[in-house]
């Protein structure tokens, strides 16, 4: 199987204006230039219209950074899956540590959200990762093994390109601190050898991507590893001259 394309999913998390967003949008669609990984803005919900149009023709894709485990109803505040899709994303980021953390996300809820996802043909992006204290206690392998394990629970793709997983070590994200090219390694790796339980006929071609302080710097060391097929960016995907960067380093 080829190696996966690359991929640069932005989440901008709780940050842009709807104008701020389309002001954004419209800038990199001006200045993106010619690349062979893919880019996905994952913006917040109000914003995905105006995202969408902007981004029309550059090349970049669009996704959500959340979706309702429901098809529809008496949700309050909740965003479909056919909401997202209508307006165009592509993506949706399920399971993300501040969901699990600020939200009380179980594994079940984000397999919930994942299996609703493809119902309606977006690829879910699917958050794994240990805290700190997992990290210290030499426990981060089989815990987040067990975590991704339960969190596809019921997920059935139908090829490697309808599914994305991301590792995203807690302690690194937002913190500074970013785990080495090994650390990211050696959990993709795994990550790898787990999909591969589950998903035998197409697990070597799901992308893997790691999440947590990525930067310019070091991007392209991270994602040079066997097993890391690209990023999830969070507070670097909000400048756009980062971006630009992220993905000149790529190249």
């Amino acid at each position: 199987m080829s190696t996966p394309r690359t991929l640069l999913a932005l989440n901008w998390k709780m940050n842009k204006t709807p104008t701020e967003a389309g002001e954004w949008a419209k800038a990199l669609q001006e200045e993106l230039p010619q690349t062979d990984a893919e880019l996905v803005v994952c913006a917040p919900a109000v914003t995905l219209s105006l995202v969408a149009a902007h981004l029309y023709g550059s090349g970049a894709g669009l996704g959500a950074q959340d979706v309702s485990a429901h098809e529809s109803g008496a949700y309050t505040g909740e965003t479909s899956a056919a909401m997202l899709k209508d307006v165009g994303a592509a993506y949706v980021i399920v399971g993300h540590s501040e969901r699990r953390t600020y939200h009380g996300e179980t594994d079940a809820v984000v397999a919930a959200k994942a299996r609703k996802a493809l119902e309606h043909g977006l690829t879910p992006i699917v958050c794994v990762g240990e805290g700190l204290d997992v990290r210290e206690a030499g426990e981060h392998v089989p815990y987040t093994l067990a975590q991704l394990r339960s969190s596809l629970e019921g997920v059935q793709p139908g090829s490697a390109e309808q599914l994305v997983i991301a590792y995203e070590p807690v302690w690194a994200i937002g913190t500074g601190r970013t785990a080495t090219s090994a650390d990211a390694e050696e959990l993709a790796a795994a990550i790898r050898g787990a999909l591969r339980e589950v998903y035998p006929d197409f697990a070597d071609g799901v992308r893997v991507l790691y999440g947590g302080s990525v930067k310019p710097d070091n991007i392209a060391d991270i994602c040079a590893q066997p097993n890391v097929n690209g990023a999830l960016v969070g507070g670097a995907a909000l400048d756009l001259r980062s971006v630009l960067s992220m993905v000149e380093a790529l190249a």
